[in-house]
Order: C-alpha cells, then structure tokens, then sequence
C-alpha cells in the first residue's frame, strides 16, 4: 500500500529499449510513476520544465550532450534527485564517481551485453534506488571548503618527520549512498599524520580501484586499497578491494589488515558489520567508529558492538546525510553517542583521536 502521491521519475537514455525496459520495471512499483521519458539531454531539459519530475534516471554517455555536464548544469540550476545508469567498466567506474561528486544521489551499473535481462535482474535495486532517492536531499552545487586538521602541536613538522603520537588509535568508517563524497570531505579534513583509518563503502567490485584513486588524490593520507596482512599505519587510510570485505586483525602490538572472501552480510560485500565487528574485537577502546550517509542499515550493530568494547562512536546527522538510513539505525539503537554534521566530522574525529 502506498502512502501518499508516488514518485514521479523522468527516465533519460538514448537507447529506446533501455528506456522501455525502465519504464516497465519503474511502473510495476505503486508508489513510482513515470512521466515520461527523454532521449537526449536537450530534450530532458524541456521535459524537466513541463513534468517537474521527483526523480531523473540518467545515462552517462549520451548524445548531444555529455551525461555529466547536462547533470552539473542541472545540480546547479534546478536540482533534482538523480540516480545515474552507468556502465561496469574502469571508465565508466571513473565517470560515475564523477557523478556522484556533482551531486547524482546514486547508480545502477547496466550491464554491458543483453541489457534488456540483465536490467530485469536489477529491477528491485531500480526501484529501491529510485524511491529511496525520492526521499534524499540535493543541494545546488557548491563545493564546501573544509579545513585541514593539524595534530596538536602548532610548529609543522619538518617534512622527513612523521608523528606517531597516535598509533594506539584506529578510525573506523562505513558508508553508502552519497559516501563516495562524504567519505571525501573526511578524508579532505585530516593531516598527514592522523591515526590510521579503515573505510568500507558500498560499492560494485570494479569501482574500489578508481575509488581509492580518487580519494587518494583528495587527502593528505596516503589512502589505497588493503592487501591481505599489511600492517595497519598512521597516515594510511585502507579501503576493501572489489568484491571482499576488510577486517582489522591483532597481531602482537599492531593491527594488520584481513582481505575476507566470506559471504555477504546485510546484502553487501564489502559489509559496514564485517569492518566494525573486527575492529569492536581487534581494538576495542583504542577504536573511533563513524557511520556517514547511506541506505538501509549496515554498520549499526556493529557500530553498538564497537561502543560496548569502549570505543567512541558517532554518526553523520540527518541534516547533511544525502540518505539518513545507515546513520540514523545506528542512532537509534543507541550505537552513536553523537550526531555530526559532515564538515566536522573530520575535526571531531581528530578530538576524540587526542583524548
């Protein structure tokens, strides 16, 4: 039963048989209606005037106009929730990283051969997606300057030293939906030397590389992604590689880290609950656990699992989440002790990280 109007969604392809595929798997949904459809960008734009859509589906690689520049002109002029129908490919996983920094709330990966069953495979992610992004927020684009943290002497360290003040703190982060940002303003506010970070965002197998590329290049860790029993270092933020979760193991008076193949959790591989659960055991009080925007609820009883063991934890809060499921299942089992707006989360972390 669905409550209130439903969704209405504005599918943009240029292939007509993706178009009536998405059309047919979006309209089986109640609570979604689709309004229309469009070809190319130029022709979105009029359609976006005239049907005032909820929700816009959008290719990436379009004729007339590239995906991501119709997508930046629109996150600035008019924005409205966008989920990105993208290609499994590294270019692709490139593109729609870009996507998602100019402001699209999420994707679907469309495959590459028989599109027409493989995106009947898809059709209950479509629609979760496309609801869920009914319900997120969109700001305009601008981008939010946050400012780097520094450890707490004032003098800069000379460029050969490393401080090490805080090998005995971890930092433990989880998210999804909208993430592929939040995760970069965090990373964008932390110095050189904070103490190490372990991430898990939910994302398709081929994306984790080009992710972590991405993220490197934002931060002034050094971010990349795990490789089964390296250490765990200062300075280092570590992601999952495609497809695996990531684990933090003890190892004497150092963490290293721990590639698992095992199956999904919560749906996801790499899971939020794989990463805490172990570093709720591996380090208990010695941890910080955050969880930043996403759908469903990954990571919440992990994130209660790491505060039993000690460890200070919080989450984004519902204002500068894109989707508050993640964040706010967490809150209200009582995982998090406090709510974060996102351009201080970096700074908060880096106190709680001196306490």
């Amino acid at each position: 039963m669905t409550i209130g109007p439903p969704c209405k969604v504005l599918i943009v392809d240029d292939s007509a048989v993706v178009r009536q595929m998405l059309s047919e798997i979006l309209a089986s949904d109640p609570g979604i209606e689709v309004v229309g459809t469009a070809a190319d960008p130029l022709l979105a734009r009029e359609k976006i005037k005239r049907l005032h859509p909820d929700v816009i589906t959008l290719d990436v690689e379009m004729p007339r106009m590239d995906g991501l520049a119709f997508l930046e002109n629109l996150m600035r002029l008019h924005p409205v929730p966008v989920v990105m129908i993208s290609s499994l490919t590294e270019r692709g996983a490139d593109t729609t990283l870009q996507a998602l920094a100019l402001g699209a709330v999420d994707f679907v990966s469309k495959p590459k051969l028989d599109v027409a069953r493989g995106l009947q495979a898809y059709a209950d992610e479509i629609i979760a997606k496309v609801k869920m992004a009914a319900r997120s927020r969109v700001r305009s684009l601008a981008r939010t300057n946050v400012p780097r943290i520094t450890l707490d002497t004032p003098a800069a360290p000379s460029p050969r030293t490393i401080q090490f003040r805080t090998t005995d703190r971890l930092i433990a982060i989880g998210a999804s939906a909208g993430g592929t940002e939040a995760l970069r303003v965090v990373l964008e506010g932390m110095p050189a030397d904070a103490p190490a970070v372990v991430m898990t965002q939910h994302l398709p197998a081929t994306f984790s590389t080009a992710f972590a590329d991405r993220l490197n290049r934002h931060s002034a860790m050094s971010v990349r992604e795990a490789t089964d029993g390296e250490a765990v270092l200062p300075g280092h933020a570590y992601l999952p590689p495609g497809g695996m979760h990531l684990r933090v193991i003890r190892d004497g008076a150092r963490w290293r880290c721990r590639i698992d193949d095992g199956p999904p959790i919560n749906r996801h591989k790499p899971a939020v609950d794989v990463l805490f659960r172990s570093v709720a055991e591996s380090a208990g009080a010695n941890a910080i656990g955050a969880i930043l925007t996403g759908m469903g609820d990954d990571g919440a009883r992990g994130l209660l699992e790491m505060r039993i063991a000690g460890a200070a934890t919080l989450v984004q809060d519902e204002a500068t989440s894109v989707i508050w499921g993640m964040p706010g299942t967490a809150y209200r089992l009582g995982a998090a002790e406090e709510m974060v707006p996102l351009d201080r989360i970096a700074e908060r972390l880096m106190s709680l990280a001196r306490a």
